[in-house]
């Protein structure tokens, strides 16, 4: 038996990097990986074989189907590239040449469009809108964030640091506790926003409680691969009150998940940490997909991977330490409680609308975009 599986894998191997194309590698995967599949045959059998045969043939089994799954991921990634990239020469657009009329208008960008449904969802909840500056204090962006000086939890943004300088004349500067600089600002003391979060402080500062606010923007870190980008969107939930607890951030947010993803959708919560959150959740909702069951045709869904759950943000009840640096706007922390929630526009966009990779909404490719007219 053993033998049998070793030239599987052997076959197996051959046949997915002999595929020229998408439909060959589709091919091999349903020869070797599909519900007839010898491999899979063997698989089902197990239990039928002697004992002391179950283990090893189980073993190798398994070992051979994960190897083959990622040799199929690694050609299918591979021959769609060479597919785009031999559409983007056959269709190269000649910018040069002139318009032919009649002039087609123009439409919202599809992060935009995000952008503004999750705001009217928000809206109709009873939040308000508060804008911040891209260009943040390091006491906003971290230090009243329970990130004080030298936390480790720094080191989990790369960050964007602003040469004072450069700011010019009549800008206020605080440094790291707080105060208003009197000397001349440091190498770390102005830097681009890493998040949306520091207006949780600014809107504390501005208003005393109750406070719904939700805080769209750009941010910038130093990230780049196919689920980030240098800039991104997020949008900044903070909800502050009397006796508002975990289980109110769990129904907004189930209330967020279904007017954006569908009615039949359901929200789960998982332990998770923030410095500015205590306790700290992750959230996740039933895939769109597969209706949450991680099957789709009796194979694994390939939106989430087979778990029945995608990530769309993270959140918790608002850090004590945050309510502490506005006390005196009368955030006692023995008298309010709050939630706070962080999305990324472009993720929520991505799993809408089934984007592989968040830098395409960057590039103005007409033919992407004419999809969201």
């Amino acid at each position: 038996m053993l033998d049998r599986i070793e030239r599987i894998r052997d076959e197996g191997r051959a046949a997915i990097a002999a595929a020229a194309d998408a439909a060959a590698v589709e091919e091999a995967r349903v020869r070797y990986l599909g519900r007839k599949a010898e491999l899979t045959t063997i698989l089902r059998g197990i239990g039928e074989l002697p004992a002391a045969e179950r283990g090893p043939v189980g073993k190798a089994g398994n070992e051979v189907r994960r190897e083959l799954e990622g040799l199929v991921e690694e050609a299918a990634a591979r021959h769609e590239r060479s597919e785009l990239d031999r559409r983007l020469a056959a269709e190269a657009i000649d910018v040069t040449l002139p318009g032919t009329p009649p002039v087609r208008l123009g439409h919202l960008h599809p992060l935009t469009r995000t952008r503004r449904e999750i705001e009217d969802i928000f809206i109709g909840l009873g939040y308000r809108i508060a804008e911040g500056p891209e260009v943040e204090h390091d006491y906003y962006n971290f230090t009243a964030l329970n990130h004080p000086p030298g936390h480790p939890a720094r080191m989990l943004q790369d960050t964007f640091y602003v040469d004072p300088a450069s700011l010019g004349d009549g800008v206020e500067l605080y440094g790291s506790d707080g105060a208003p600089l009197t000397a001349p600002p440091g190498p770390r003391d102005v830097l681009l926003r890493t998040h949306t979060s520091p207006m949780q402080v600014r809107a504390m500062e501005d208003a005393e409680p109750p406070i719904f606010i939700i805080v769209p923007g750009r941010v910038y870190r130093r990230d780049s691969d196919a689920t980030h980008t240098p800039m991104f969107s997020q949008v900044e939930g903070l909800a502050v009150g009397d006796g508002i607890t975990l289980a109110d951030l769990h129904g907004t947010l189930l209330t967020f998940a279904r007017a954006v993803f569908g009615e039949e959708r359901d929200v789960r919560i998982r332990p998770h940490f923030f410095p500015f959150t205590e306790p700290s959740v992750e959230v996740d909702v039933s895939c769109f997909r597969c209706g949450g069951s991680g099957e789709l045709d009796r194979e694994r869904c390939g939106l989430c991977k087979g778990t029945g759950w995608l990530e769309i943000l993270g959140a918790g009840m608002v850090d004590p330490n945050v309510f502490g640096f506005v006390r005196d706007r009368g955030y006692d922390p023995d008298h309010v409680q709050g939630f706070a929630f962080g999305m990324g526009i472009e993720r929520i966009a991505m799993l809408k609308h089934g984007v592989p990779d968040l830098r395409m909404f960057f590039e103005n490719d007409v033919r992407m975009l004419e999809q969201f007219r």
